[in-house]
């Protein structure tokens, strides 16, 4: 068996996707856009229930799903879906002395993970989440 194009592909890929959303969100670098993702990323991962997780993740391709996995407690509580609000404190608590997010940072990288996904296949893994988890793309 070959290595897959997608794991073969995946730095590209991540970079390709950093560089959207920097321009989507009119971030300065790629830096400051990877802060804003992980934060992001890791926000709504602490909200879902562990199979939403697993929904989430197997969508996502090679790095994002590393990032979005990376350090999670299946056993950990999840946190309850509040309000934007909460919800983007939460994304500004990630490395607050360097983290430069958006307003919008919630739904900019909704968006991106939209286009790169393609509608198709975003709108197949939300309608695997509790409405409340596809409320929160809308920041």
């Amino acid at each position: 068996m070959t290595v897959p194009m997608e794991l073969r592909q995946a730095q590209v890929e991540f970079d390709r996707f950093l560089v959207s959303l920097r321009d989507h969100a009119m971030l300065q670098t790629t830096n400051q856009t990877y802060t804003m993702l992980e934060a992001v990323l890791l926000a709504f991962r602490r909200r879902l229930l562990p199979a939403e997780v697993m929904i989430f993740a197997d969508a996502l391709p090679p790095i994002l799903r590393a990032i979005f996995i990376k350090g999670w407690v299946p056993d950990q509580v999840p946190a309850s879906f509040s309000s934007a609000a909460d919800h983007h404190k939460d994304v500004l608590a990630l490395r607050p002395d360097h983290n430069l997010s958006t307003p919008t940072a919630i739904r900019d990288v909704g968006e991106t993970l939209r286009a790169h996904l393609g509608e198709t296949a975003f709108a197949a893994v939300m309608a695997g989440l509790r409405p409340e988890a596809r409320a929160f793309w809308q920041g």
